[in-house]
């Protein structure tokens, strides 16, 4: 896959999960929604690659494929950027906070997850998706 394709993803993941808050599954929305997040941070890995670069250590190789957004962040290069803009940004750092626990087993859930918060927390004023967009 390439940085375009993680990024229409993204985008495609977010419309799925507005249609469902729409519609009322919160918690469809709260997967959907870490989702598109888990695939702007990919993106956002794939923005640090090179073409024909050989591949980096097996062990960061395999930390691509994870589904902890923490990890992948700092897959990313990004836990200090994100940690620095915070510093003057708390309503960031506090959608991140929120985003941040999301898990692939969330799918799994069919009660108390709040889509709405999450959706907010990533598209929101100082949401996390704004801010990823600009390492993208």
């Amino acid at each position: 896959m390439t940085r375009k394709d993680f990024q229409r993803l993204t985008r495609l993941r977010l419309n799925d999960a507005r249609t469902l808050l729409k519609n009322g599954n919160k918690e469809g929305a709260y997967y959907l929604t870490g989702l598109a997040v888990k695939c702007a941070l990919k993106a956002a890995i794939a923005r640090r690659t090179r073409r024909h670069e050989f591949p980096p250590k097996p062990t960061i190789v395999r930390g691509i494929y994870d589904h902890d957004l923490n990890k992948l962040l700092i897959a990313a290069g990004l836990e200090q950027v994100l940690e620095a803009v915070a510093v003057g940004n708390a309503a960031l750092k506090q959608n991140w906070v929120l985003v941040k626990d999301w898990t692939v087993e969330s799918r799994y859930v069919t009660t108390g997850l709040d889509g709405e918060v999450m959706y907010r927390a990533a598209t929101g004023r100082n949401g996390v998706l704004a801010w990823l967009r600009q390492h993208w």
